[in-house]
């Protein structure tokens, strides 16, 4: 995996003293950004043009599925920890042009997945995945009564919100994030060891599958299709090599938690944002490594005997992209339209929600970047390729509840367009759709 002119901007001078030593963090920043007057704020490469479709929605907005006729299915999540009162759990937007009205609203669970797939509308909870059957004009027929697909999933605070996605074979994959950041004795306590055998890889930190047209399915009624995987909120299905792809959310306090091991700088960047090519039967991983996109290797964790020095997981999977740590990758998409120019064709786009804990250096994120893909693989240099949603420079060095938009889904228009949700402005649960086209 290449560094790119990018990746020195979010990346320190490394040298290198018998093992690679943080010796120029001090420069670490990330990308220069000015807010855009046009284009709804965002900066984009030359012949593409942004507009604001939905603002201000309660609750905020996870994932988008877009109709053939351009509407949009949007999926309402509000955290217990945000008091926001949400009182329907989807919104059908109706597109014309680049303006959105609230068509119909329904449902009263919120959650993060939506996903169309043969004629009918799945959606997710935090321990639930349910369907609507679609009319020929993709309306809900029966809104009132959902049919329960998947019922009993895990979900304690962490990482609980489930992604999902169906494949052309009618089967159903499942996010079920891990209830931990490392699988230690105490969680994110100083010190703390790893537990062995690490309990929570039973029934979470995996991909799951189930049939997507059986009801009322259970953990023993499905198959734990990939593990090791900490959390995994953005994720497609590659057509070119017909395989599911997944954008993993790093773990976090490596110095906070081990400073014997890591210093602060280290830890800002450490340890890899990753972008994981899945079969059946895959492991990641976690918690017993993690992936250091500057040496290129997989480390083994501190809670697991790691020092920073010693490399693991010869039995798991490499990622097939390493991103910067703790930007927080929460969509993915391969571009398979034609509206945009040659070289996006088959390529990935990832949303990068944006750091909170990036200390001492500034926060960074809040974009889209996109990696080219070849015959299935990543091939060259990614880049970022809409950014600014953020605002100025000021607000999005400072992070957090400064920042106008935190973008999170991602999905492609039937014109070839691309449709990126928000769920959070200003630090508050406020959903918002972002419409990015090209000229041609």
């Amino acid at each position: 995996m290449k560094t790119n002119k990018l990746f020195t901007l979010l990346l320190p001078t490394v040298a290198v003293t018998g093992l690679l030593l943080f010796n120029a963090l001090k420069n670490d920043t990330p990308p220069k950004h000015k807010a855009a007057t046009g284009n709804a704020g965002l900066t984009l490469p030359a012949g593409f043009t942004a507009s604001l479709l939905v603002k201000d929605v309660p609750g905020g907005i996870r994932e988008i599925a877009p109709l053939p006729n351009g509407d949009i299915y949007a999926k309402i999540y509000t955290p217990t920890m945000r008091r926001v009162v949400v009182n329907k759990s989807i919104v059908l937007f109706h597109v014309e042009g680049d303006t959105a009205t609230v068509k119909t609203s329904f449902g009263t669970t919120p959650g993060s997945g939506v996903y169309i797939k043969n004629g009918y509308l799945y959606g997710s909870t935090d321990t639930s995945v349910y369907r609507y059957k679609l009319n020929s004009n993709y309306e809900v027929i029966n809104p009132e009564a959902p049919e329960k697909i998947v019922g009993g999933l895990i979900a304690r605070r962490e990482h609980q919100p489930k992604a999902i996605l169906v494949d052309d074979n009618n089967n159903l994959y499942v996010n079920i994030g891990a209830f931990s950041n490392s699988c230690q004795v105490k969680d994110r306590e100083n010190g703390s060891m790893g537990i062995p055998g690490c309990p929570v890889l039973d029934s979470a930190a995996g991909i799951w599958q189930f049939k997507a047209d059986k009801p009322n399915q259970r953990y023993k009624d499905g198959i734990r299709y990939a593990t090791g995987l900490r959390n995994v909120v953005g994720m497609d299905w590659n057509k070119q090599n017909n395989q599911l792809f997944v954008m993993q959310h790093g773990r976090d306090g490596l110095s906070d938690m081990f400073s014997q091991y890591y210093t602060k700088e280290q830890s800002t960047l450490l340890p890899a944002e990753c972008l994981y090519a899945i079969k059946q039967g895959d492991d990641a991983g976690w918690p017993y490594i993690y992936y250091d996109q500057i040496q290129h290797k997989k480390m083994l964790a501190p809670e697991y005997g790691g020092d920073g020095k010693k490399t693991g997981g010869e039995k798991a999977i490499d990622p097939v992209a390493a991103f910067p740590g703790h930007l927080a990758p929460d969509g993915l998409l391969f571009y398979t339209g034609t509206l945009f120019p040659e070289k996006y064709r088959n390529g990935a786009f990832i949303v990068f929600h944006g750091s909170w804990n990036r200390e001492p250096h500034h926060q960074a994120g809040y974009f889209v970047v996109f990696q080219p893909f070849k015959n299935g693989k990543p091939d060259g240099q990614w880049e970022v390729f809409a950014n600014g949603f953020g605002g100025t420079e000021a607000q999005i060095n400072e992070g957090g509840n400064s920042v106008n938009y935190r973008p999170c889904g991602i999905a492609m228009a039937s014109d070839g367009s691309i449709y990126v949700s928000v769920d959070n402005s200003k630090g508050i649960n406020r959903g918002a759709i972002f419409k990015i086209s090209y000229k041609k």
